[in-house]
């Protein structure tokens, strides 16, 4: 073999890089996630018998919202519209909704998940376009809304009354979330490593706890 190729070979080989730990463990599925076991039954269930709702998902960064409702979409074999916090603008909304009234929907239960993140950063606009959308004055058919938001202070109360509201923590979760940290120390850290204290490691939420277990692994 030329020895060219072998060090193009060389040369990709060494731009592989493993993802961090909160891609590599970032669940998929509604089952995969730590603690949030009211969320999970709530989400599963609505899996099993879907219908037309809007969910408010509140919370700390980092505890999982936008993770889990992509893991719900997916689950539902949706067609997922992702609305990002700079771009939920009024006519943003209308060409979404206009796509979910009438482009062919995927899945054998035929819905659309729309999944707004940083619902709490959305104009006064945006929020009063919506509120027809999510009654039964103007209801976008087989048509699942998701709102992620850090805080609902910054949202009108007429916009909250018409959501479901999910609270998302990871009070009680302490031990699985250490339990999870040591399954992974133990798969990556170096036989010679001495394990932290993967208790104080395992902090309020999931992704800052694997943050917090990859410096250990990179000084290990």
């Amino acid at each position: 073999m030329a020895t060219g190729t072998l060090f193009e070979m060389h040369a990709q080989a060494s731009f592989v890089h493993a993802a961090p730990l909160t891609e590599e463990f970032r669940p998929t599925w509604i089952a995969d996630f730590v603690g949030l076991e009211k969320q999970k039954r709530v989400l599963s269930n609505l899996v099993k018998s879907p219908r037309c709702c809007a969910l408010l998902f509140e919370g700390a960064p980092g505890t999982g919202k936008t993770t889990m409702a992509t893991a719900f979409a997916n689950e539902l074999l949706a067609t997922i519209w992702h609305i990002g916090s700079q771009d939920c603008r009024v006519d943003r909304l209308q060409e979404v909704v206009m796509h979910c009234n009438y482009v062919p929907k995927a899945g054998l239960k035929g819905f659309h998940v729309v999944i707004v993140d940083e619902a709490d950063t959305m104009s006064d606009a945006a929020q009063k376009f919506l509120l027809s959308k999510l009654d039964s004055t103007g209801t976008v058919p087989n048509t699942i809304w998701i709102f992620t938001c850090n805080s609902s202070e910054r949202l009108e109360e007429r916009f909250q009354s018409r959501c479901l509201k999910l609270d998302f923590n990871s009070y009680g979760a302490a031990s699985e979330i250490t339990g999870l940290l040591s399954r992974i120390w133990k798969a990556k850290a170096p036989a010679s490593a001495e394990e932290p204290n993967l208790k104080k490691l395992a902090c309020g939420n999931v992704r800052e706890s694997l943050q917090r277990l990859e410096v250990a692994l990179l000084s290990a």
